[in-house]
């Protein structure tokens, strides 16, 4: 995880500092005053029902245990990053800093890549080379700017986690959203009866009256932009997208495949979570939409047709997925070239550094 950002810091204009506020510990001090706001000032002191203050007191520490246990699993589950066999040996790496860019570089590509599962490129056409790290980029790798490493399934980097959401933790987000989101409702709608109490002076005149209300507000608030957030992230997972790839569509060797890495809405709520080793993933090769760009310039004419293009019956590393293993569904791929095809046959690899 990287490390928490230093509250101090010096404003822009005049060097005069100012407060910055961690977002995790705006989240920690947030959910600790809802707490406090809605088990001591609204069930204890507020609710006169016995039975409703044993209910909710039930089903808010439910609640309040999920979210705290999915955002800090989020929080400290280390990104995992591209293993060894894709960074380059000691010699590749003097080669590729002694010689001129060219040909060498290529020929440097081509022997380390070889044997790797990797069918994604770059918008020109080029093996996505890491140049910070050093190493080449497995399908669905980025280099986060923040974490200053390569990130396998990076999603996103989420100031509210201080962490990557990738491979490793994106399970645990999703779980941190829809959490979230069930505890922020179950907040507005127990609180709403009181919060309408407030307004016609129901309550009495005590300090719980203006926790009511802004717990209320709060929730509510909140319950808006979780949901709009939690929605996409399921519209995400239906597709098999990360928002890297919802905002720039991955690249194959054919072109660019917005629905390159789909397998249908359930599979893909199957395979979304982290089973795998996250440096390799069965696709579903589809035929270019024609809304999408064209194919990426420095590719060869034979590659703009999907139908010429040839795919091997299997990846080139079986050990490398342990997602789809029944030989027998590879076999039926092959001959039938109708069905989801599984990996492309590495092209002729030319040298792009990309970070």
């Amino acid at each position: 995880m990287a490390p928490l950002p230093s509250s101090p810091g010096n404003s822009a204009a005049g060097g005069r500092r100012v407060l910055v506020l961690d977002p995790v510990v705006f989240i920690t001090l947030l959910l600790g005053w809802s707490y406090y706001a809605y088990a001591i000032q609204l069930c204890i002191v507020s609710m006169e029902n016995t039975g409703e203050q044993v209910v909710c007191l039930m089903a808010y520490h439910l609640l309040f245990g999920m979210f705290v246990w999915s955002y800090w699993k989020t929080i400290f589950t280390l990104p995992m990053n591209p293993s060894k066999e894709f960074h380059l040996s000691y010699a590749e790496k003097e080669l590729l800093e002694r010689e001129p860019r060219g040909e060498a570089h290529q020929e440097v590509l081509r022997r380390a890549a070889k044997d790797l599962p990797i069918y994604t490129r770059t918008m020109s056409g080029a093996i996505r080379y890491c140049d910070r790290c050093q190493l080449i980029k497995p399908d669905r790798c980025h280099h986060c700017s923040v974490c200053d490493k390569c990130i396998l399934k990076m999603d996103h980097h989420c100031p509210w986690v201080n962490n990557c959401v990738g491979f490793s933790n994106y399970k645990f987000f999703l779980l941190f959203l829809a959490y979230s989101l069930l505890y922020c409702l179950f907040i507005a709608a127990t609180d709403l009866q009181y919060f309408i109490k407030f307004w016609t002076n129901g309550l009495p005149d005590t300090q719980a009256k203006f926790h009511i209300m802004f717990l209320f507000f709060a929730a509510a608030m909140f319950s808006v932009s979780l949901s709009s957030l939690f929605g996409y992230h399921c519209w995400l997972v239906s597709k098999n997208k990360s928002t890297l790839e919802a905002f720039r569509s991955p690249v194959f060797r054919h072109g660019t495949d917005k629905n390159g890495f789909s397998l249908g809405f359930i599979l893909n709520f199957y395979f979304n979570s982290s089973l795998g080793d996250g440096c390799s993933f069965p696709t579903c090769l589809v035929n270019q939409d024609p809304e999408q760009p064209s194919t990426p310039a420095g590719l060869s004419s034979t590659a703009k047709n999907p139908e010429n293009h040839q795919f091997p019956a299997k990846p080139l590393r079986e050990s490398q997925s342990h997602l789809l293993t029944d030989s027998q569904s590879w076999t039926e791929i092959s001959t039938n070239p109708g069905k989801c095809k599984a990996g492309m046959s590495n092209p002729a690899l030319t040298m792009e550094n990309e970070t």
